[in-house]
């Protein structure tokens, strides 16, 4: 293995994790569906697209599309180097 090939790695065992912690970090689509909310209207669901969970969707889709992009990258490069 060259360098190229341990930095690719390691950069892609980076987006791994990334994603592994990002996606365990989110909550559950049913968390907030119990009797007490009773299905009204709150504050915190109208400003949905401004709350921790938006920002963590956001995050999930740019890892999932950088690792992504990456594999091809290092699959193009192992397969044309050698």
């Amino acid at each position: 293995m060259n360098t190229v090939e341990i930095i690719f790695g390691i950069i892609l065992a980076l987006f791994s994790l990334a994603i592994i912690v990002v996606v365990l970090l989110q909550e559950g689509t049913q968390q907030n569906m119990g009797a007490i909310t009773g299905g009204a209207d709150t504050f915190f669901e109208k400003n949905k697209a401004r709350s921790i969970d938006a920002f963590l969707a956001r995050w999930t889709k740019v890892i999932a599309i950088g690792f992504f992009v990456l594999v091809l990258v290092i699959n193009a490069i192992v397969f044309f180097t050698k």
